[in-house]
């Protein structure tokens, strides 16, 4: 499309104050305009503004209707031992049919952690500093070796952090993973409007783009080909898993058995939440749909709600980890009536310029931004399934400078995770009363990522290892 022709498509849809600098413009800086004007669906953007501003048809959260979510408990929290050996085993087997692709959300700067770069590049592992990148790059690696078929890795970056991933990967050589193993696509954008569906600019050759939210990683599969490789390749189950979580299973073979027997589109992990206040999303019923709730849509009167034994009623907290079947992805990314994801509004503060071109910086929202949330998807799968997953095995993001869900607590995780798997193995490991152990110690994946499979290395070393500081077993 000509420049003509996309200017003259803005103004046909009441847009045309996005070109109103043209002639102020280098062709370098037109060139770029149009690149982001043509990304734009602007009948979604119509539909968009109608929708969630001038009719506010969002569907609201209705906590009344809520119901806790079943969910298939671990075999030492009561589950069915046999059932777990039997999806382990179709898991199993599914992985040495070559059925499964790991599937990363990595548009993340790591701003919060006062990192400049992409996310995946921060160094998380406490005695060698590997990148989270390099952390699921050798278990991909370990599993391909493990169940005899290389697993394909989609990974999607944003447009702020695409170029420095791709060079991240090319100068680690792919952390010993082929490279057509590995293919990057980039996260969609949309634009922030104003109260009247107004494109907003950041700058006279910018608009105002932002990532379409996790749930735009289903349309990014089907726009990058994605889907179509998987289809070729044979390949029809994703293991989803965010990039800021170095502890997640992101090939568990029992996880992806329950999905398999289950006849499931989509699958989740859940955890038990540590407290009420927690925040992370509810599964629950809304009528016979499974959904998650988002804890700020829930009263905390009803978060708080306890059992006779004195458990949370509301206690599936979703981590964001989850199997999606490849067809499913597909009809979900077309979209249409039956199979479309809702979009959910959010009121901002948006950099932007006046009519004369001078730079704003509002105090108040002064438009809305639009994204969309991958576990809406749930309540449109067939069988969909949440299994409970072990916390200090699956779960410990990096996700704020201090405190919380922050490096420190991250690395204590991960010591604690290696320490269990050592000891389970017979090592005399020494640790607190919290399981922390005294000396630090690190554990490749490529040695083994559980306690069986570190069990069976440390067996086969001879001798031994003495334990020490900064021990690293690979």
């Amino acid at each position: 499309m000509t420049p003509d022709d996309l200017i003259a498509r803005y103004r046909a849809a009441g847009q045309g104050h996005v070109f109103a600098f043209w002639a102020d413009l280098t062709a370098a800086q037109q060139a770029s305009l149009c690149a982001q004007a043509a990304e734009i669906d602007l009948a979604e953007v119509a539909g968009l503004h109608r929708k969630l501003i001038l009719e506010k048809s969002a569907v609201p959260a209705n906590p009344a209707g809520l119901q806790p979510a079943p969910y298939e408990p671990l075999p030492a929290r009561g589950g069915q031992a046999a059932k777990w050996t039997a999806a382990r085993a179709a898991g199993e087997s599914a992985l040495r049919a070559g059925r499964v692709a790991a599937f990363t959300v990595a548009g993340g700067q790591g701003t919060r952690l006062g990192y400049d770069g992409p996310k995946g590049t921060f160094q998380v592992t406490p005695v060698r500093g590997k990148p989270l990148f390099q952390v699921f790059a050798e278990k991909i690696l370990a599993a391909g070796r493990r169940y005899g078929r290389a697993l394909p890795w989609f990974i999607m970056t944003s447009h702020a952090n695409h170029a420095a991933t791709e060079a991240f990967f090319a100068s680690h050589h792919f952390f010993g993973l082929e490279r057509d193993q590995v293919q990057f696509f980039r996260q969609g954008r949309l634009p922030a409007v104003d109260l009247d569906g107004r494109i907003l600019l950041e700058t006279k050759d910018s608009l105002a783009l932002s990532p379409d939210g996790h749930g735009g990683s289903l349309r990014a599969l089907q726009r990058s080909g994605a889907l179509d490789r998987m289809q070729r390749d044979g390949v029809d189950i994703l293991s989803y898993f965010q990039v800021d979580n170095p502890l997640v299973r992101c090939i568990d073979a029992a996880f992806i058995g329950h999905h398999v027997l289950a006849g499931s589109e989509m699958s989740s992990k859940m955890v038990p939440k540590a407290y009420p206040e927690e925040k992370v999303g509810l599964f629950c019923l809304q009528g016979d749909r499974l959904t998650v709730a988002e804890y700020s849509d829930v009263p905390m009167a009803l978060q708080r709600e306890t059992n006779p034994d004195g458990s949370l009623r509301f206690s599936a907290g979703s981590i964001a980890i989850h199997l999606i079947d490849r067809d499913f992805a597909r009809r979900m990314a077309v979209g249409g009536a039956d199979f479309a994801l809702p979009f959910h509004r959010a009121d901002k503060k948006i950099p932007t310029i006046d009519a004369q071109g001078n730079a704003v910086k509002p105090d108040q929202p002064n438009g809305m931004k639009f994204e969309l949330f991958v576990f809406d998807a749930l309540p449109f799968a067939k069988n969909p399934i949440v299994i409970e997953t072990d916390r200090a095995d699956d779960f410990s993001p990096v996700k704020n400078a201090t405190g919380v869900d922050s490096p420190q607590t991250c690395r204590d995780a991960q010591l604690r995770q290696f320490a269990r798997w050592l000891r389970a193995a017979g090592v005399a490991v020494a640790v607190d009363d919290t399981g922390l152990p005294r000396s630090t110690l690190e554990i490749s994946p490529l040695f083994g990522d559980d306690a069986e499979t570190v069990t069976a290395s440390w067996r086969r070393l001879s001798p031994p290892p003495e334990l020490s500081d900064n021990l690293y077993l690979a």
